[in-house]
């Protein structure tokens, strides 16, 4: 069998590598566009939780990382002159050009042939039993392909440029910082002992009143966004100590995420996808390089499994690979929006409050404590200096309004709430009444439902009712209602859980949670 792998990055090279050691009899060629040494990008970070099943494929990543990585436990948050500190997230990263070096060494110990500054069309590619489509989000062979291979691609409002500094975090470290044009955050983490890697995120708005949008992103790759280093060098000047940022293909960009149903085609000849060029992530979960050697892991195994019958191996990868890839782009999607708001928590939280925010936006109060006692402690600790009370037990008062607790029996009729604690909830009432909000099932329904709550507030509702949707859509809609209506919010869910009750009030995401009264007295709230 003869495979050409487009695309000499983490997954196309780790691919190759295990598909040979599997079946040295296979032809293995790797086309890659770039020269051996080009890299655009600095480090590759990945969480130790995570990689087994990559180390025991191969030893390559967890040598790398042994050898020439940067290790740290845990997370710090930096905000209006605070650093918070949350532990139990074991990390590593390493330099992106010196991994792919060592995986290019591995490729070709194992007897894989590498053709480096050569771009290949599936026409160049006729004499190939399996093409491998490994060439990244901008895929040249997916483009090409005549298949229906079933995309959806989601463009982020979040605007994003990757710089490295010749500061040194020790550890990742997300830094906040307000500037007269708006807030600007910063993802950092060392990668080598010289080196560390500097994403920045901020909102359109603030982008265009900084000037930010002058650079020409049409121009080739390699040129860099040298008015937004100057801007930022001088923004995060004190908390890089001054340090410089270094660039490398460095411009501004909105992430996409790229969900595909099907990973491979067979018409008119087999073609399997992996990596960013069938799906990607957003980095704050730092998963990207990972999940291309985790389809590499997969694609091998099958391929090596079913060498006589591509059709049944390349579905076979599929089945393999798809659950894992589609758990963290579930899991990728609430922190991409985090990133979409932060500016909005910037302002609205205590730091205290915003780092936790922040560190529970895909776990629950009691996940992360089992991970991070000592943090999620001092959060509570911060919520009863505040309150007088620990989350669910803090008395809620508002026009006249009160309860003993933040946690609410709800009556519905038909799955719509109409009371909550004796408060009658839908059209206006006589005294105190509140609103009902039916969250949307995607993102997409958000602004046509944020335009019925700017209505509802105008009624003066004593607070809005949030139901229906997804937890990810209700947490938008109770946040919109919050946090720019001022309104208090009842997050409503049938199915709620003591756990999740108290990572929402504790967040800042929702005043009340709410539950039909036999629920609550399951968990022991009435």
């Amino acid at each position: 069998m003869r495979i050409a792998v487009a695309g000499g990055g983490p997954g196309g090279l780790f691919f190759a590598t295990l598909v040979k050691r599997a079946d040295p009899s296979i032809e293995v060629t790797v086309f890659e566009r770039n020269r051996a040494d080009d890299t655009f990008g600095f480090g590759v970070v990945f969480s130790d939780r995570t990689l087994a099943g990559i180390h025991e494929a191969d030893p390559v990543l967890r040598e790398a990382l042994t050898e020439h990585g940067t290790h740290w436990d845990d997370i710090e948050v930096r905000l209006k002159g605070e650093r918070i500190r949350c532990g139990g997230n074991g990390m590593a990263a390493v330099v992106r050009r010196t991994l792919l070096s060592l995986m290019q060494e591995r490729a070709s110990e194992v007897g894989a042939e590498l053709r480096f500054a050569t771009e290949v069309s599936l026409a160049d590619l006729g004499d190939y039993d399996l093409v491998v489509a490994a060439d990244g989000t901008g895929s040249r062979i997916r483009d090409e392909l005549d298949a229906d291979l079933g995309v959806e691609i989601d463009t982020a409002t979040a605007k994003f440029i990757w710089f490295g500094t010749d500061y040194l975090f020790d550890g990742l470290t997300f830094v906040h910082e307000r500037s007269p044009d708006g807030v600007f955050a910063v993802h950092g983490y060392p990668i080598s002992a010289e080196v560390s890697t500097f994403i920045v995120e901020t909102d359109e708005a603030s982008w265009r009143r900084a000037g930010l949008d002058e650079f020409n992103v049409t121009r080739p790759p390699g040129e860099s966004d040298l008015i937004s280093k100057e801007y930022l060098e001088k923004l995060f000047a004190e908390q890089i100590d001054g340090g410089r940022l270094l660039t490398n293909n460095s411009r501004w960009g909105n992430f996409r995420t790229r969900r595909t149903k099907r990973w491979h085609t067979t018409t008119p000849r087999p073609v399997a996808l992996l990596g960013d060029a069938v799906h990607t992530a957003h980095f704050s979960v730092g998963s990207g390089t990972k999940m291309a050697m985790e389809d590499a892991v997969a694609l091998a195994a099958a391929v090596a499994a079913q060498p006589g019958d591509l059709g049944a191996a390349l579905a076979a990868y599929e089945e393999a690979a798809q659950p894992s890839v589609r758990r963290i782009q579930d899991s990728a999607r609430p922190s991409l929006a985090w990133w979409e708001h932060f500016g909005r928590y910037h302002e609205a939280f205590e730091p205290w409050q915003f780092a936790y925010h922040f560190l529970s936006r895909s776990i629950s109060d009691g996940r992360l404590a089992r991970r991070a006692p000592d943090f999620v402690e001092a959060s509570h600790r911060g919520w009863v200096e505040a309150h007088g009370a620990e989350p669910l037990e803090t008395a809620f008062a508002h026009r006249g309004w009160s309860l003993p607790g933040r946690a609410v029996a709800v009556e519905s009729a038909g799955g719509v709430p109409t009371s909550a604690a004796g408060l009658p909830l839908g059209e206006p009432a006589e005294g105190s009444w509140g609103g009902v909000l039916a969250a949307p099932g995607t993102e997409a329904g958000l602004p046509e439902v944020f335009a019925e709550l700017t209505t509802l507030a105008l009624r003066g509702p004593v607070l809005v009712a949030v139901h229906g949707g997804t937890a990810h859509t209700r947490t938008l809609v109770a946040e919109q209602a919050r946090l720019a209506e001022g309104l208090p919010t009842l997050v409503v869910d049938p199915a709620l859980d003591r756990d999740t009750a108290v990572t929402a009030v504790l967040s800042g995401r929702t005043d009340l949670v709410g539950a039909p009264a036999e629920v609550l007295d399951a968990w022991g709230t009435s």
